[in-house]
């Protein structure tokens, strides 16, 4: 049986709480973890979760590792959980996602392996190409700033906008130059994306939240982004630290594994790629 805790939103917001009274209460950033109990990593349900799974239930035991996992569905309470020791790891997100997170939250979270990328893509219930979409279409695109930029980075490379030169990981609607279909823009939380497809032309979808919802990034997407030369892939991350945790550097070694590897391919078929 799996040990994998689901976390309720009264659970996440009492993380939240906690996050901010340790904040308050306390400015060391590298104080090392109890390393004698069960790993516990902070993971998105779909693939990080089930990777870690997959990683305990066929791979931990023989390496020495006892490993819990606990399943979040946003992606703040993993970083601060895991700043404020309620977690020793989490799993989840891409180098321009947190260099933002600990910019703007005063957080010291640090990435120890790339494991996997989760193409963005471009979705609809409405059309089958994204040349189909019409004039003054509606299309919902996460609200965060990282994916935010990234969406829009995704639709300029399949030309369906333009965005001002040199536009980095903070570009909004308001950096676009050129929109010659006339697009409009509804930012959502990036779970909410693919529950608009009914209400919106289109929407770009995490892959995460995209193969939660059952769609397939390498067959369903309009437009699918590229791995090659891709910044976003997906981490194992820990407080500033705890790098040298035996623990973390087991799971580490067991995340880049040719097992694992099979696994991701094996599973999701191109619509989680590994990178290692």
């Amino acid at each position: 049986m799996r040990n994998t805790a689901k976390l309720t939103t009264a659970a996440l917001a009492a993380g939240a709480l906690t996050f901010g009274l340790s904040a308050c209460g306390s400015s060391d950033s590298g104080s090392a973890s109890d390393t004698s109990g069960p790993l516990v990593v902070a993971a998105s349900p779909t693939p990080h979760a089930e990777i870690l799974n997959y990683v305990k239930e066929n791979l931990a035991k023989k390496a020495g590792l006892d490993l819990e996992v606990k399943e979040f569905t946003d992606y703040v309470t993993p970083n601060t959980a895991t700043e404020d020791g309620s977690v020793d790891a989490n799993y989840f997100q891409n180098q321009p996602y947190l260099d933002d997170f600990n910019k703007k939250r005063g957080t010291h979270i640090a990435p120890v392996v790339t494991v996997h990328l989760e193409p963005l893509g471009l979705y609809s219930h409405k059309v089958k190409s994204a040349d189909a979409l019409k004039s003054g279409a509606t299309i919902a695109v996460p609200n965060d700033s990282v994916n935010e930029a990234r969406a829009l980075k995704l639709l300029a490379a399949n030309n369906l906008i333009t965005l001002k030169d040199g536009v980095g990981n903070e570009a909004t609607p308001a950096d676009i130059t050129k929109n010659p279909k006339n697009l409009k823009f509804k930012e959502l939380e990036a779970a909410q994306t693919p529950r608009s497809l009914d209400d919106v032309d289109a929407a770009v979808v995490n892959g995460n939240y995209a193969i939660e919802a059952d769609l397939k990034p390498a067959k369903d997407a309009l437009v699918l982004e590229s791995a090659k030369n891709n910044p976003y892939g997906n981490f194992l991350a820990v407080k500033e630290g705890n790098e040298d945790d035996p623990r973390v550097k087991k799971l580490a070694k067991l995340l880049t594994s040719p097992e694992v590897k099979k696994f991701i391919q094996d599973k999701y078929a191109g619509s989680v790629i590994a990178s290692f």
